[in-house]
């Protein structure tokens, strides 16, 4: 698909300038780091795979996307993101909600990632169980997230903070697997369609 092409050409390109513009004096450098590198990896493996196993448009566009939500809590850490106080006040809410708009990305790309790689490697049939194992995948890799962060908390104790973004919320890790549920079965539920007649497009 060349929509698919121009999709990760300038993706790419919209993504490395944001991370240059997030670097010049990001919060907290380590924070920075941290958050911004999951962008920074999946950047090489979309082009490496490229030819070989090319995405649809509509998952290079999200991936893009999510990649857009890490830099930007990246730069300012989650719990000081300006557009989450906006949220905040528009909602009266008790805390900067940010976070939780990565975690809900956190589970709605992975999920259709699963989702295209089971249906196009014919790993798996039929719609319940292409979506159930999609849903697996996409709650291993937010438990794998906040299991790095617990990770990080014991290294590096109080310095941590920024990174965990917990804003003293004790059950946060069980609140950020939750939207990452979320976003996953609203992926399903709304975007596979849409996915399929791409896939469908691409020949897979």
């Amino acid at each position: 698909m060349k929509n698919g092409r121009w999709l990760l050409i300038g993706g790419t390109a919209l993504v490395l300038v944001a991370l240059v513009v997030s670097g010049i004096d990001p919060f907290d450098r380590a924070t920075w780091v941290l958050e911004v590198a999951p962008a920074a990896i999946a950047l090489p493996i979309l082009w490496l795979t490229r030819k070989r196993f090319p995405l649809t448009p509509l998952l290079y566009a999200l991936v893009f996307l999510h990649a857009l939500v890490l830099i930007y809590g990246g730069a300012y850490s989650y719990a000081r993101v300006p557009l989450g106080f906006e949220i905040q006040a528009w909602f009266d809410l008790g805390r900067n909600p940010y976070d939780k708009i990565g975690h809900v990305f956190q589970g709605l790309v992975p999920a259709l990632l699963a989702r295209e790689i089971l249906i196009r490697g014919r790993f798996a049939q039929g719609p319940w169980m292409v979506g159930f194992l999609a849903i697996c995948v996409a709650m291993t890799v937010s438990a794998g997230y906040e299991l790095i962060e617990w990770g990080a908390a014991v290294i590096a104790g109080g310095g941590a903070v920024e990174f965990l973004g917990t804003q003293g919320d004790p059950w946060d890790a069980q609140s950020d697997m939750l939207f990452a549920l979320l976003g996953a079965v609203v992926a399903l539920v709304t975007l596979a369609r849409w996915q399929d007649r791409q896939i469908r497009g691409l020949g897979g």
